[in-house]
């Protein structure tokens, strides 16, 4: 049951949702040999009814509320398997004290007000020895150590995922890993991150938010990719988000090829990185590091004129840059600019 609930949730996301094809696509595929003769398909689909994963409707079957969260699950536990947070509800940050849950392993002096539970008494005994070189309880203020700690805060979050046709371009399917992307997000977010919020815009000629029910049916059109658009969008949605930390997380294979110009009319150049069109959305970055808003971005690509594109955005937003093929999604390369420092993440 849980072989071919992967195989087909795959199948789901490479077919947008369509539960009909994709477990018509599952006896194709056992006709074909990739599927053992033994696995009776048949069974797993009165499984998928009985556990309310599909449902019957007039227009034939379709993915229940409960199909939806576990095909987030399984994308979650696909490509983040090695990256699940240790803690729930919680986001670490570069400043130290204040209230959090989570206790670093560096010292500092103990200042008024921090919490005593974090307290190292090894060290702040040993430092009252060397100042009053007794072995008695001869504390001073001076000699306490604490645990410094990372601070706790929300996040509100807008997930950008491209439906240009690059994204399908040369017959490599970057799409269906961008969705997948998309979806381990949301169940990350909203199982480890209850405190968040999580919202997910389309762009493309343009830009739209749509719900998370409609993301593992979202598909690719023949359009270009109005970045600019889509930025404006996510920063628009933001702007009403009462969180400490915001930002925007962008799935895309970074070629930004078309612009919104004043009056609504869309300037479009699929060829190279138009100077104008480059110009306009480094502008909206620069909008979003105005807000604070950091842009975190998936790229599903790796031409050095483009990566070099992903990481002046990040840069620019003190964001971070997550680099892999459609081939190699488990595994790529963490570019932490916030904390000027490379991570291979295996």
């Amino acid at each position: 049951m849980r072989d071919l609930m992967q195989i087909f949730n795959q199948l789901l996301l490479r077919l947008n949702g369509d539960v009909k094809q994709a477990l018509k696509a599952l006896r194709q595929l056992q006709k074909m040999g990739y599927i053992p003769e033994e696995w009776d398909l048949d069974k797993f689909e009165e499984e998928l009814k009985n556990k309310k994963i599909i449902a019957m409707t007039d227009t034939g079957p379709s993915l229940t509320r409960k199909g939806e969260r576990g095909l987030r699950r399984d994308s979650f536990e696909y490509i983040f398997e090695r990256l699940k947070s240790s803690r729930s509800g919680t986001h670490q940050t570069n400043i130290g004290g204040g209230d959090s849950a989570e206790v670093l392993p560096e010292r500092r002096h103990y200042s008024y007000g921090d919490d005593l539970n974090h307290l190292d008494l090894k060290e702040s005994l040993l430092n009252s020895v060397m100042r009053s070189g007794s072995l008695g309880m001869n504390l001073h203020e001076d000699d306490l150590e604490v645990y410094d700690t990372s601070r706790n805060t929300s996040c509100a979050t807008v997930i950008l995922i491209d439906i240009s046709h690059s994204m399908i371009l040369y017959g490599e399917d970057r799409f269906t890993p961008a969705k997948q992307v998309a979806l381990a997000l949301a169940h990350l977010i909203r199982t480890q991150y209850r405190g968040d919020t999580i919202r997910f815009v389309l762009f493309h000629n343009s830009a739209e938010e749509i719900p998370l029910a409609k993301l593992a049916s979202a598909q690719v059109g023949p359009y270009h990719t109005n970045t600019a658009e889509g930025l404006r969008l996510g920063r628009k949605i933001l702007r009403h988000q009462n969180k400490d930390m915001k930002q925007i997380v962008m799935i895309t294979d970074g070629k930004p090829s078309a612009i919104t110009l004043p009056g609504g009319r869309v300037y479009k150049n699929a060829y190279g990185l138009d100077p104008m069109v480059l110009g306009e959305t480094l502008r909206e970055v620069g909008n979003c590091r105005r807000q604070g808003i950091q842009i975190n971005t998936f790229m599903l690509a790796r031409d050095p004129e483009l990566i070099a594109f992903v990481q002046r955005v990040s840069a620019m937003t003190r964001g971070k840059a997550y680099f892999t093929t459609p081939h190699t999604i488990g595994r790529y390369v963490l570019q932490d600019f916030q904390r000027r420092r490379t991570k291979t993440v295996n």
